[in-house]
């Protein structure tokens, strides 16, 4: 009985140096992790210098610094910009906003202003350096900035200019018309060969219902100095420089003319498919058929 148990439960020598090794590797696997973090300890992260290095990304960018509406200081436009004619002196930060400036742009002029800064004129703006190409060239068509040497000359009470007439020195006369008004009054007069009504100069690039309401009671025309087109003898290119005919029906006009003689009347050009009856009545008093 003995001599059986004895060798069933005997091993031999290759098993025993098997069971062994089978130790040794179940040992070295548990043991394992704990030699690797005695070797490879994890560095700590600290928070103290994650923190400043938050703070000075946001100074970078513009982030931490107050300004304008109590908010922080951003480049973000308005989506539809609000044009009308302003002088940038002084002009009030709402009133930059909806002209399409970011906050951190109107602190920056704000500031300049605080300094003793001042616009004489509109490339001033342009000088600003936050000020960028693209806003200069939206903005520049809208700058009006009144100059000491007009606003000494400039109408008295129950006195107007005749808008037909006047050259730009009487028209910088007007209040609320500078150099730049009264150069745009005159080339769009010079196209349209003279104003019929003063409503026309709602027509002129940046005169807007507040700013024509300003000046249309310093004005009065006179319609005997409007210079009339002769229908029957221009050509394209001066016929194309009326600002009422697009270059499709001042084309039209002169092929018509070309092929069925002169014009007798404006009934005539009532043949003519693309000028409808509010062109035609827009038109006529500018025409001479003779």
């Amino acid at each position: 009985m003995k001599s059986r148990l004895k060798n069933y439960l005997s091993i031999t020598k290759k098993e025993w140096n098997g069971m062994v090794i089978l130790i040794i590797i179940m040992l070295a696997v548990l043991a394992a992790p704990y030699i690797y973090q005695y070797f490879h300890k994890d560095n700590s992260i600290d928070l103290k210098d994650f923190d400043k290095d938050v703070a000075l990304l946001k100074q970078a960018k513009g982030g931490g610094a107050q300004g304008y509406g109590n908010e922080s200081l951003s480049d973000e436009k308005i989506a539809e910009p609000v044009m009308f004619v302003f002088n940038p002196n002084h002009l009030p930060a709402g009133q930059w906003r909806h002209l399409g400036l970011s906050a951190r742009q109107i602190s920056i002029i704000q500031h300049y202003e605080a300094k003793g800064g001042h616009f004489n004129r509109k490339e001033d703006v342009q000088k600003i350096y936050a000020i960028t190409s693209d806003d200069y060239r939206r903005l520049a068509p809208y700058i009006n900035i009144p100059h000491a040497g007009y606003t000494a000359n400039k109408l008295s009470a129950g006195e107007v200019v005749e808008l037909n007439g006047a050259d730009s020195a009487k028209l910088t006369r007007v209040h609320g018309v500078g150099p730049a008004f009264a150069a745009r009054i005159i080339a769009y007069r010079k196209r349209l060969g003279g104003f019929l009504n003063k409503e026309q100069l709602k027509e002129v690039y940046g005169i807007d219902t507040a700013k024509y309401a300003e000046i249309k009671n310093q004005l009065s025309i006179n319609p005997a100095n409007i210079t009339k087109i002769k229908i029957n003898e221009v050509d394209f290119e001066g016929l194309r420089k009326f600002p009422y005919l697009t270059n499709k029906q001042t084309n039209a006009v002169i092929q018509y003319r070309q092929q069925h003689g002169n014009y007798r009347s404006v009934a005539d050009m009532k043949n003519i498919a693309i000028l409808d009856d509010i062109i035609l009545r827009k038109i006529e008093p500018y025409l001479v058929f003779k």
